[in-house]
């Protein structure tokens, strides 16, 4: 099988898989389009959970899950304030794990991000029983400006007095971070040297033109982006793994992916950390290893496992008042799958049913978000295999796939709950919400509260 990655020149032969340098932008969905194999067959290939998978949920259940369950918050680093590259490895177990990576050392830890806000944080940290650090607290409460003081500092008089008086309401200042999903499959597919290459040519795109307040603030965050990739090439390395060139194997493509959203999930606290849509593109690197003969369907659904194991055990420091408002823990780690392409053919591929039966071979849960693009027209197999793990697990959630792609393309993704964005070309923002009630009552009562 020779995977076509589109226009390339100076392209290398890899046994059979085409492996270089882009001339265009990045564009992974042209990729995805040109190699995935549409599956329309039924479960009868799955397999259950391999002995070293079981191993490996057993080690978290019994050393780490069921000690967080007790005690609400498993453990919290209060030294060090998180990024992409803050803390070395960590494992659930170093002879299990197959997908490695962790957001701190130690599964179920938590890690501080005061770059959002300081008083959140302190009083996360104080709900979980740790005390702060106090050079931490001043570090963020004098010298360094945080985001919420940015915000702050952008509202006007009419915006504060709605704000104190309820008109309008703040959400938990660790919701409103907005919702992103990055496109983590690039790591995969172009390896990080090339991803910093064109996100050098993006800086000097502009270098030439008269000097401007955009062109300076594109220059300067572009250079954070840049920074931020190299960090993650660091990060990668700890665990002797070399991000910096595309992935060759399945395996690679997985492991690699996964760094790209680790990195994501060091460094950001949104509401929603959405995965995106991978199923079309790892099933892209299985089908080629099964055809050379280095790969088998347990080690291939063993990898599935594995990164959703990863998925299941994101962590996030946050207040009780956040638990509160949506009766757990959430974050939203949302992996979208099936619908169709525009080109009509079904994006359902093989590892879509593997996505699903890993709620099979690990028990339900509610991360990741499993969210089906639904359709009448989806191969009957998959649809008899959605409703069956429907029925068993309650652990899917379903939206209307042909709205989803006249709207936003075949693409897309769920980007927290319900909403769509095409995969990494979007953000949503949100912070507030508006007691309209009371607003009503302030204009019967002539602004009167």
């Amino acid at each position: 099988m020779t995977i076509d990655a589109g226009s390339m020149t100076n392209t290398k032969q890899w046994n059979g898989f085409e492996a270089g340098t882009w001339t265009s932008m990045v564009d992974v969905r042209d990729f995805i389009q040109k190699n995935y194999t549409p599956y329309e067959g039924g479960q009868e290939f799955l397999v259950g959970p391999t002995e070293k998978t079981l191993r490996l949920w057993d080690t978290l259940e019994k050393n780490y899950l069921s000690v967080e369950r007790e005690q609400r918050v498993f453990d919290v680093d209060t030294e060090t304030p998180a990024d992409v590259d803050a803390f070395g490895p960590g494992y659930i177990s170093e002879d299990d794990d197959v997908i490695v990576g962790l957001q701190t050392d130690v599964p179920l830890k938590r890690a501080m991000m005061p770059f959002g806000g300081w008083r959140m944080v302190e009083a996360a940290i104080k709900e979980a029983g740790k005390d702060v650090n106090e050079n931490v607290k001043e570090i963020f409460t004098r010298y360094r400006k945080t985001h919420n003081q940015g915000v702050f500092d952008l509202y006007t008089p009419r915006i504060r007095a709605a704000r104190s008086a309820h008109i309008i309401t703040g959400l938990p200042d660790a919701y409103g971070r907005g919702r992103i999903i990055g496109d983590y499959r690039r790591v995969a597919l172009y390896g990080v040297d090339r991803l910093i290459e064109e996100k050098q040519k993006d800086k000097d795109r502009n270098a030439n033109q008269p000097f401007s307040q955009d062109w300076a603030r594109d220059r300067e965050e572009i250079s954070e982006q840049i920074r931020a990739l190299e960090k993650l090439k660091t990060m990668a390395d700890g665990y002797g793994f070399d991000i910096s060139r595309p992935a060759e194997t399945s395996q690679e493509a997985v492991q690699w992916t996964y760094f790209g959203y680790l990195g994501a999930i060091k460094s950001q606290d949104g509401a929603a950390m959405s995965f995106g849509r991978l199923s079309g593109f790892f099933d892209i690197y299985f089908e080629r290893d099964f055809e050379r003969g280095i790969l088998t369907e347990e080690q291939a659904q063993e990898m599935i496992d594995a990164l959703v194991i990863k998925l299941r055990i994101v962590r996030f420091l946050r207040t009780e008042s956040y638990d509160e408002i949506f009766s757990g823990d959430p974050y939203w780690a949302t992996w979208s799958d099936g619908g169709f392409g525009v080109d009509g053919r079904t994006l359902v591929t093989k590892t879509s049913f593997r996505l699903l039966q890993t709620l099979m071979n690990l028990g339900p849960a509610p991360e990741p978000n499993i969210t089906i693009f639904w359709s009448e027209k989806l191969p009957e197999g998959y649809k008899r295999f959605c409703a069956e793990v429907s029925i068993e697990t309650s652990s899917l959630q379903y939206e209307a796939d042909h709205q989803i792609v006249e709207h936003w393309g075949d693409d897309a993704a769920i980007a927290c709950c319900v909403s769509p964005m095409p995969v990494g070309k979007q953000m949503q923002f949100f912070g507030a919400r508006v007691n309209a009630g009371k607003a009503l009552l302030y204009a019967i009562n002539g602004g009167r509260d």
